[in-house]
C-alpha cells in the first residue's frame, strides 16, 4: 500500500509543481486544437471535441500551458486540484488577450485575412473577439475559415468570387499536404463562421 501513497503524494507534488508554472505570469494556458487521433488523448489529456465524428472526435481542443521550453498538457490527473471550468476560462481568456495579428492576405488579392506563425494563429478561430474582427475587415456575414495545421490561419468571406474561393482552396490543401514546417496538421475541413462562432465545417 505504502507504494502508492508515495506515488500520489509524487503526483500531489508534480501537480502542485504545474500549478505553480501556471501562476507564473509567463506559463499561461492556452486551448490547443488537436486532431481525433492526437495521441495525447490515449495520455488522458483534457480535452473537449471540436467536431465530433462517428468514432470519437475529428477535432479535439486541449489545454496546454505555455512554457519557454514546450507545451506541457494539462491531464485528467490535473482535475484532482484544478477546477476544469477554471482551466477553460482561464485559457479562453489567455487566447481573447492573445494579439495574433490578423492582416490582409497579398496572395488573395487582400481579399482575405490570416495570422500565420504566431503560436495560436490557429486557435483563434475559437475566439469570438478576433472572429468578429475577421468579418469587420472583410466586411463579410459568413466567414469560411481554414486552420490545416496549427499556427496556419486563413480566412475569407463566404461569398467571395470564384477564382478567390479557388485560390484559397488551393492554399488550404498544400498546406495540409505540406509538412516541411513540421507544424502538427489540425484538419482538412473548412469552417464556417457566423456572428463570431463557428456554425459548421465542410469537410474537404
Amino acid at each position: 500500500m505504502s507504494g502508492t501513497v508515495s506515488g500520489k503524494e509524487k503526483s500531489q507534488e508534480e501537480i502542485e509543481k504545474i500549478i505553480e508554472q501556471t501562476q507564473n505570469s509567463d506559463q499561461k494556458i492556452y486551448p490547443i486544437l488537436k486532431p481525433g487521433d492526437w495521441v495525447g488523448l490515449k495520455a488522458g489529456a483534457l480535452s473537449s471535441t471540436l467536431i465530433p465524428s462517428e468514432d470519437g472526435a475529428e477535432v479535439v481542443i486541449g489545454y496546454g500551458i505555455d512554457t519557454p521550453d514546450n507545451f506541457v498538457f494539462l491531464t485528467k490527473k490535473h482535475l484532482e486540484t484544478m477546477d476544469p471550468k477554471q482551466i477553460t476560462q482561464e485559457a479562453f481568456q489567455n487566447l481573447e488577450n492573445c494579439d495574433t495579428g490578423l492582416e490582409f492576405v497579398a496572395s488573395l488579392d487582400n481579399k482575405a485575412v490570416g495570422s500565420n506563425g504566431s503560436d495560436f494563429s490557429s486557435e483563434t478561430i475559437l475566439s469570438r473577439t478576433h472572429m468578429l474582427k475577421a468579418h469587420a475587415m472583410l466586411d463579410a456575414e459568413e466567414l469560411l475559415v481554414s486552420i490545416p495545421r496549427r499556427t496556419c490561419m486563413t480566412i475569407i468571406s463566404r461569398d467571395v468570387d470564384k477564382d478567390t474561393m479557388n485560390t484559397f482552396a488551393y492554399l488550404h490543401n498544400y498546406t495540409w499536404e505540406d509538412d516541411s514546417f513540421g507544424n502538427a496538421p489540425i484538419t482538412n475541413s473548412l469552417f464556417i463562421v457566423k456572428d463570431g462562432n463557428i456554425v459548421g465545417h465542410i469537410p474537404l
